[in-house]
């Protein structure tokens, strides 16, 4: 990565800083307004890289210039705003300090819909109601000295226990940090599909799809990787690809701790959610890599918490806006991610009906309406603005992934690919027992623990059980691949470590939330309920909809970060009960042994909860340590091992294999060169080791193709080949007279005389 490719990047982060300025709620009502401009600054952003990369795709132009102009156009338009937005808030300020409402003037009425600052944000029906005063205007035009300032002051006020679970998180997420910019990207899927298409984007300067063997590099969504793309053309590199998927932990960090707030959960609360998700083992080793798994999570919870903001106020065109940004971003980087913002949707548009005609009942009490004085009637204001509401929520999210699923229409006849994909990952069958056999095979493995016995028990359970109801446990439709279950997954690997306890609290939380809502938030018990609902429809539809298969736990990242947030707020009510414990009065026998009974039943459950936080920091320790495939300590350390031995950590007995054939042709002289491959083999270290001396794109052409459109280069038009996997699929395409070598996993062929 050179030096200016590193002060490239510094633009994007720049600009969505500067739009986390400019998109801070102008209300006085916004629940954690900070975090609330980071979902909106990170939609914007996350929407304009993805639409430039389709606009220059297009125009067969990317380029790193046409990046480069890009961003720093987006960066002044960000500057702009944010400068206006600063001035104006500078202006409100004087405004309100210069001309103080007069003493004894009458109260200025809140509007039905508008949300009030401070600890109870949802509560503007009742203040309308009451005609209450509004509050004085926030300062949203914070410096980075105010924030500091709060920041301190937080951390001031902050108990012993809160600064314990601060300090927890923001020591992973730094760790986390070092880790991302030490290791070199080593997931295996990158190195097949999600890497490659990167660098056949840049090399063919466009988008189009090209023959491959490996259908994934173009039939598999591309969110992640336009973003890598971004990424790749400003640094010239690959060092910087798992900041992407760090950058998204973060933001899945902070908008479940906006979740958490939403649903009336305190400081506490916040940042147990933030912890719990924070030493989640799958959490702790994607933030690492370069898989897309946070990237999809990110846009999800995007979409929960501004579904959650219409809960109780009507959604207003930026809103709206940014959930068809969120729906979009996430069809366009994993369509299972789909399977939440559905619900989330519906969810948002009930509330918005209710809250139309909670308006029309305001309305009725308030007399007949004049005539003219523009007052519609519920079905008219109410449904047909929620219905206009959804309608630009879709248009924008099809603007978002749209151009991507007209490429894969117009090449495979279908929005989501060819037949192979559409029936290896989702369910073949639907049947009511073939679905439980597979939703208690994907909670098995997504409950996981390192308690061998455990495992094989309940594997046998559900083994002898789905026999007994007629349904093949190995059954290929419900099924993926050639995959067997069980599939041990509690060890912590990037694509299959299991979460039981983050599991375990959030699916307490689930309980306690749909059962007795009001324990846990007195006063958002409806709100509470309904966003449990909405967690346990979009994990029943996953297991209806995605068969088993062993590295299934990542697949589910995008529920457990929505969940989190109910595992916080029985948490903090659970503790918040222990210490809130009143001694009944002397001599009232019967209420002291009640009280002491219920105290001590209370005692236990806060040990247990203890007990699993500590375990729950242990294991995401554990697993920044000592992860698989990049760690800090042991074999394999980040700190030990080689660049390009780091990036070979999955089979290390094919770096030396690759570097071999890579030289040998090389040395040959050769310049267009083909490739013969299987559908799962390794494509990307030929893109580093056959680069141009000037760091150009090697001429890299596919000798077999799965796309029947796209024919495959004829080997006799190269100079060279290089081969993975088969040896004797490799001999087939080689050319009579050429010399073939080949060592395990990785071979070449060159024609006479090189």
């Amino acid at each position: 990565m050179s030096a200016a490719g590193s002060l490239l990047t510094v633009v994007p982060v720049a600009a969505v800083l500067l739009l986390t300025v400019a998109a801070r709620p102008r209300g006085v009502g916004a629940v954690a307004p900070l975090r609330l401009a980071v979902v909106r600054a990170v939609l914007i952003g996350g929407a304009y890289a993805v639409l430039v990369v389709e606009v220059l795709g297009a125009s067969h132009a990317l380029t790193r210039p046409a990046f480069v102009v890009a961003w720093l156009l987006f960066l002044i338009a960000a500057a702009t705003a944010a400068g206006v937005r600063w001035r104006r808030a500078a202006h409100l300020g004087q405004e309100s300090t210069a001309a103080p409402q007069p003493v004894g003037a009458a109260p200025r009425p809140v509007p039905v819909g508008a949300v009030v600052s401070g600890g109870s944000p949802d509560v503007s029906a009742q203040v309308a109601e009451r005609g209450e005063p509004d509050r004085a205007p926030a300062r949203v035009g914070r410096g980075p000295a105010d924030l500091l300032a709060v920041a301190v002051d937080t951390w001031r006020t902050a108990r012993p226990g809160e600064r314990l679970l601060a300090g927890t998180i923001g020591g992973l997420v730094l760790v986390e940090l070092l880790v991302a910019l030490l290791a070199e990207p080593n997931n295996f899927d990158s190195q097949t599909y999600h890497l490659p298409k990167v660098e056949h984007w840049v090399a063919q300067g466009d988008l189009d799809f090209w023959p491959t063997a490996i259908h994934r590099q173009v039939t598999i969504p591309p969110g992640a990787e336009y973003l890598l793309l971004h990424l790749r053309l400003l640094t010239g590199g690959d060092h910087l690809h798992n900041l992407v998927q760090w950058a998204a932990g973060v933001v899945c960090l902070l908008v479940a701790a906006r979740i958490t707030a939403q649903l009336g959960g305190g400081r506490r609360a916040q940042l147990l959610t933030a912890f719990v998700l924070a030493t989640t083992p799958m959490v702790v080793l994607q933030a690492t890599s370069t898989q897309t798994d946070l990237v999809c999570a990110a846009w999800v919870a995007c979409a929960a918490t501004l579904a959650l903001d219409g809960l109780r106020r009507r959604t207003g065109w930026g809103t709206l806006l940014g959930l068809g940004a969120a729906a979009g971003l996430t069809a366009v980087t994993k369509t299972s991610g789909l399977i939440a913002v559905g619900p989330l949707l519906v969810l948002w548009g009930l509330a918005q009906l209710r809250l139309a005609r909670a308006e029309k009942v305001a309305a009725a009490a308030d007399g007949p309406a004049p005539a003219g004085d523009g007052r519609r009637s519920w079905l008219v204001g109410g449904l047909a603005r929620t219905v206009g509401g959804s309608v630009l929520i879709l248009v924008v999210a099809a603007v978002v992934v749209g151009p991507f699923l007209a490429r894969v229409t117009a090449e495979f006849g279908h929005p989501l690919g060819p037949p192979r994909l559409r029936e290896s990952i989702p369910m073949e069958r639907h049947d009511p027992a073939s679905i439980v056999v597979n939703a208690l095979r994907i909670g098995h493995t997504a409950f996981d623990t390192p308690l061998a016995p455990l495992r094989r028990a309940g594997a046998e359970l559900i083994i002898s059980g789905a026999e007994a109801i007629g349904v093949d446990p190995q059954d290929r439709a419900i099924t993926f691949g050639r995959e067997l279950f069980p599939e041990p997954a509690w060890y912590p690997d990037e694509d299959r470590v299991a979460f039981p306890l983050a599991g375990v609290l959030a699916a307490i939380g689930a309980v306690i939330a749909l059962g007795r809502p009001r324990q846990i938030v007195p006063d958002r018990a409806g709100s509470l309920r309904a966003y449990a609902v909405v967690v346990l429809t979009a994990v029943l539809l996953h297991t209806v909809m995605i068969k088993w298969q062993p590295w299934g736990n990542r697949l589910l990242l995008y529920a457990v970060v929505l969940a989190v947030p109910l595992a916080g707020l029985w948490l903090d009510a659970l503790f918040r009960r222990r210490a809130g414990d009143a001694t009944p009065a002397v001599g009232d026998a019967a209420a002291t042994g009640a009280s002491m009974s219920g105290r001590g039943r209370r005692s236990v459950a806060t040990v247990a909860a203890v007990t699993v936080l500590a375990t729950s920091a242990l294991a995401g320790v554990l697993a920044l340590s000592y992860g698989f495939p990049r760690r800090l300590v042991g074999a394999g350390s980040v700190f030990t091992t080689s660049d390009w031995d780091t990036r070979f950590l999955r089979r290390p007995q094919w770096a030396d294999e690759f570097r071999w054939a890579a030289t040998a042709v090389r040395d040959s002289g050769a310049r267009r060169i083909g490739l013969v491959q299987q559908n799962d083999n390794w494509e990307y270290p030929w893109w580093l080791l056959l680069r141009q001396p000037d760091g150009g794109s090697p001429d890299l052409v596919a000798l077999q193709s799965v796309l029947p459109e796209r024919p495959p280069a004829d080997p006799a038009s190269v100079d060279a080949i290089v081969c993975t996997g088969s040896k004797a699929a490799c001999a087939k395409l080689v050319p009579a007279g050429w010399r073939l070598e080949f060592r395990g996993y990785v071979g070449y062929a060159l024609p006479p005389g090189r």
